[in-house]
């Protein structure tokens, strides 16, 4: 029989990709509650899309490659809503209700 890891709350960050579970330890917007497995794998999302603004500032300085013919920016933009749609599924009322304002969850069921 599996034992269900515990959820802890951790207050997300997108714009810097900060996981915390220090509520007053920085600027955070979407509370989340989630297991030792799933922020590994929020934490994977927020790497590699580091790895991507890397790849996409030094694609800038490339005039002749244009922003939607660019691979890694198609990359970004899929991690980036892998994102939101873990913070939905792991977020608190408020972080829902503001994604689902967005328009966020209709870009992933386009996707689907």
């Amino acid at each position: 029989m599996l034992e269900q890891q515990p959820r802890k709350t951790y207050y997300i960050a997108v714009g810097s990709g900060e996981i915390s579970q220090v509520k007053s330890g920085s600027t955070w917007e979407y509370k989340i509650e989630a297991t030792d497995e799933e922020i590994q794998q929020l934490r994977k999302l927020f790497d590699a899309n580091y790895s991507n603004e890397v790849e996409n500032f030094l694609r800038a300085h490339v005039p002749f490659i244009e922003y939607h013919y660019d691979s890694s920016n198609d990359k970004y933009d899929t991690n980036m809503l892998q994102i939101f749609q873990m913070i939905y599924q792991l977020g608190d009322q408020e972080a829902k209700d503001f994604i689902q304002s967005e328009g966020i969850l209709d870009v992933l069921r386009n996707i689907d």
